[in-house]
């Protein structure tokens, strides 16, 4: 069985560090504010699969103090990924390890490889409603799938991580790399950028007809980017299942309106920036996600200024 770190114990890593910790395997918990309270209390998920709660769980103030491991599953928003990430990750790989980046956007593992040219690096695409209630308190809405993508990992490495977190019960599936990150993007792009910019929530805006048309112009401006950069699988298909499974889900304020509420920096670069700059590499515009891209900056100047 591997080891595995948790870098950012918040709804992702809170989330699928727990469940590799109940199925019994070695989980490492970098907590920083946290820490004294899990020590106490451990760690409390509740979950739509059941709830569960792990009362002793290897907790850690500080990265210097953490053991290398196998796996580090990172889940921490991606504005910390220039200065931050390096510096977390630097005591706790080996020169095997292998890295799992559950973030929002493009571009990620382009970045982290650049600064740690031996990093096995593997895309964590999580298909999950989950926030962090309270220090130690994940709350598990509903899903909780995770698509890998293989960024620069050894495939047998790879396979035997797959099959270590299906064991541990998390539904993990491969997808292929780039296929993997323009999926989440389809999603992510319309409806982050779009509850911050008119201040609502998913189903409020799926059910404006406006709104609701707008969202899935969005979605196929970036199935458009996706199909010329290569990902021919992603068709208008795609978007239609992303918007019968938005109209079921519970009203919900994704991470980048949560970030937007209370006044943390927001993932524009990774979420928009990169993924549309890559798309006008090979001549694909897209007007309606830049436009929002725009507006997202404006905001967070704003909130800044």
């Amino acid at each position: 069985m591997l080891s595995y770190s948790i870098i950012g114990m918040g709804a992702i890593g809170g989330y699928y560090g727990g469940r590799l910790a109940k199925a019994g395997r070695e989980v490492h918990f970098l907590a920083h504010s946290d820490y004294q309270y899990v020590l106490q209390n451990g760690l409390r998920v509740d979950s739509c699969d059941g709830d569960f709660c792990l009362p002793h769980i290897n907790a850690y103030a500080t990265q210097k103090d953490m053991p290398k491991t196998d796996v580090i599953i990172v889940g921490l928003k991606s504005v910390k990924n220039h200065d931050v990430l390096p510096e977390l990750l630097r005591p706790i790989v080996h020169q095997n390890s292998i890295v799992i980046l559950i973030q929002n956007g493009l571009g990620l593992e382009d970045d982290l490889q650049n600064v740690f040219p031996g990093l096995q690096i593997v895309a964590g695409l999580a298909f999950i409603c989950s926030a962090k209630v309270g220090p130690g308190h994940v709350s598990h809405q509903c899903y909780g799938s995770i698509n890998l993508g293989n960024y620069s990992c050894q495939q047998e490495k790879f396979e035997v991580l797959l099959q270590d977190m299906t064991d541990a019960g998390i539904q993990a599936a491969e997808v292929p790399y780039l296929e993997a990150r323009w999926k989440k993007a389809v999603w992510n792009m319309p409806f982050n950028g779009m509850t911050v910019a008119l201040n609502t929530s998913t189903d409020k805006l799926l059910k404006n007809p406006a709104t609701r048309q707008l969202i899935y112009d969005q979605m196929m401006e970036v199935i458009g980017a996706a199909n010329a950069l290569g990902v021919h699988t992603l068709t208008s298909e795609f978007a239609d299942k992303m918007m019968q499974m938005t109209d079921e889900m519970v009203p919900y304020s994704p991470s980048m309106k949560l970030d937007f509420d209370y006044h943390r920096p927001m993932e524009i670069e990774y979420l928009y920036s990169r993924p549309i700059a890559e798309a006008k590499k090979v001549g694909f515009e897209m007007p309606k996600l830049a436009m929002l891209e725009a507006e997202l900056k404006f905001i967070e100047a704003q909130l800044n200024s």
